[in-house]
């Protein structure tokens, strides 16, 4: 009888001045099946601690000594020092290089197999850019790390939720919106939901861009001149796409039982309904990464730092997802050998 496969997840703590730091320590209270590290500053997990009035045994990673399973109370950690001290709530663009170094070493540790995948808690955009670094997201940042193609996910309330485009002006979106932006981002799709999420055939909807799908060209061109042209290529290789649908009506819950994903066009278009359904329950999905990462469906909220008023739900489900990705990559790795 062989061994059951239990996955080694890196955990970024994210914003040293938001709640990032916060769900770090209460998820280390509570059960985890896996090997969970927090890659963040040990003083700024320990000083957040005392100041949530919650306990923490920090156990430092290092070559002598490997990941072991999580035991409730304990953290084990990865030191990446903090440039400044962190103050709860108030943003410091000193530690932006911080930020962005523990997530450089969450991707290094994945990328060599020591690690099984990433999850992340919340990072502050507008900081890092304060900071001099040009910084669209988490999504972006490690597309660049990984030299990867890649689509943002979103899954909660019952939907998996992907984005033709990500953090971009809504005035720029119709012309980002191209026949290979489509295909290429549905191939991507198409491939992470057979290998990490085990769906032989995956069914996916297409949202118009325009209302009412463009109503016939009245109300826009880009479904008749992009989209369909782009969905009638990949239906032709096989690909089970339904589209482009108007998404005022995509998201009704008799309709979306049909379908495995629904691909929208930009950001607003389709995490509104997903986290009105889920909110602080919902993942993040980076699809098209090499390795595994999931994230939270929130931001640092940084009024919330070190109040104990912060909810764990969304980190915790993220870091399950991660395991069950993780889990389903080694079956399908087992099975290929």
């Amino acid at each position: 009888m062989t061994n059951p496969f239990i996955p080694t997840l890196a955990l970024t703590a994210g914003e040293p001045a938001g709640i990032g730091p916060d769900l770090c320590i209460q998820i280390a209270q509570q059960p985890i099946a896996g090997k969970l590290v927090a890659i963040a500053d040990r003083e700024l997990l320990l000083t957040r601690a005392h100041q949530l009035q919650l306990p923490l045994q920090l156990i430092e990673i290092s070559p002598s000594t490997p990941p072991s399973q999580h035991i409730p109370g304990s953290l084990q950690v990865l030191h990446v020092p903090l440039t400044e001290p962190a103050q709860p709530g108030i943003l410091n663009p000193a530690n932006a290089h911080y930020v962005l170094a523990t997530l450089q070493r969450a991707v290094e540790l994945c990328n060599t197999g020591q690690f099984d995948g990433m999850v992340t808690a919340p990072v502050h955009k507008g900081i890092i850019n304060d900071a001099g670094i040009p910084f669209t997201g988490h999504t972006e940042y490690l597309a660049e790390l990984t030299d990867s193609a890649v689509v943002m996910m979103l899954v909660g309330g019952n939907m998996r939720v992907t984005l033709a485009t990500t953090h971009l002006p809504l005035k720029e979106v119709a012309a980002a919106i191209t026949t290979d932006l489509i295909e290429s981002k549905l191939r991507v799709i198409h491939r992470d939901l057979v290998k990490r999420f085990m769906l032989n055939k995956p069914r996916i909807v297409v949202a118009g861009l325009n209302p009412h799908a463009g109503e016939s060209g009245h109300l826009g061109r880009e479904e008749i001149d992009v989209i369909i042209p782009a969905l009638d290529k990949l239906r032709a290789e096989g690909m089970d796409l339904k589209g482009p649908v108007p998404a005022d009506t995509l998201f009704n819950p008799a309709y979306l039982n049909q379908y495995d994903c629904i691909f929208t066009m930009y950001h607003d278009q389709g995490l509104p309904v997903l986290k009105h359904a889920s909110f602080g329950e919902g993942v993040n999905v980076t699809l098209g990464l090499p390795i595994i990462r999931t994230s939270v469906d929130h931001g640092t909220a940084l009024e919330l730092a070190a109040t104990g008023r912060a909810h764990s739900g969304s980190l915790l489900t993220a870091i399950e997802m991660a395991a069950q990705l993780a889990r389903n990559q080694a079956q399908s790795l087992n099975h290929a050998s």
